[in-house]
């Protein structure tokens, strides 16, 4: 009988993606990451009146599928993904269509903490520039 390689190579990826959750911490350092890139979007909120967050109750606010509402219009907010992806900054980050006219930003463990604050100017931009 034979191995099938393709199979085989998700096993390695698998693997990899193991030792990689070891080396940040095992849970407690991908929950670690996940927050702490929550918490950048947070005080972003805090920063911009015009942004919010579209789950209110912070118990209830997840800390890896993060929703922003805009205080704008639902036609400004899809120019703003447009935007934000015509400029490579941003990629499929519109709402759900069944949500609530708003940003999707992934901010799970993968997502070094770097790039949600590299996002942030660019969601200032695209706000200005269609308000």
């Amino acid at each position: 009988a034979t191995i099938n390689p393709p199979s085989m190579a998700c096993v390695e990826d698998y693997i990899d993606a193991l030792n990689w959750c070891g080396e940040v911490g095992g849970l407690k350092g991908l929950i670690a990451r996940s927050q702490s890139n929550l918490q950048v979007l947070d005080d972003f909120v805090t920063k911009n009146e015009w942004a919010g967050f579209l789950a209110k109750d912070p118990a209830t606010r997840s800390s890896t599928s993060v929703c922003l509402t805009l205080d704008t219009t639902p036609e400004k907010i899809k120019k703003i993904v447009s935007l934000l992806e015509e400029e490579g900054a941003a990629y499929d980050i519109g709402g759900y269509r069944d949500a609530p006219p708003s940003l999707r930003i992934w901010c799970g463990a993968t997502v070094d903490k770097e790039d949600v604050e590299a996002l942030c100017p660019w969601i200032e931009w695209a706000y200005n520039e269609v308000n």
